[in-house]
C-alpha cells in the first residue's frame, strides 16, 4: 500500500523527489503518513479534500481484502 500511495502522490505533484511515505504497522491497523513539499500540499488535498478521500477510499477497499485498517495522514 505504501508503493500505491507513493506512485499516486508522485503523479500529482510538481517535486515528485520530495514525496516521502511512511508506513507504521500496528495489529490490525496500519497508519501511512504521506508528506509533499508545501506548494503541493493542495494538490494532494485536492478541492473540497476530494483528492485525498479518494486516496482514503482505494485504501479502505484494498484493507478489507487483507483484512486491515489503513489510515492515510497527510502531513504538513
Amino acid at each position: 500500500m505504501k508503493s500505491l500511495i507513493e506512485m499516486i502522490a508522485k503523479s500529482l505533484v510538481d517535486s515528485p523527489d520530495q514525496v516521502v511515505v511512511k508506513e507504521t504497522d500496528a495489529e490490525r491497523t496500519v497508519v501511512i503518513e504521506l508528506k509533499v513539499a508545501p506548494g503541493d500540499l493542495g494538490k494532494v488535498i485536492g478541492r473540497g479534500g476530494k483528492t485525498a478521500s479518494a486516496m482514503r477510499t482505494i485504501l479502505n477497499a484494498a484493507g478489507t481484502r487483507v483484512g486491515k485498517r489503513y489510515v492515510l495522514e497527510i502531513l504538513e
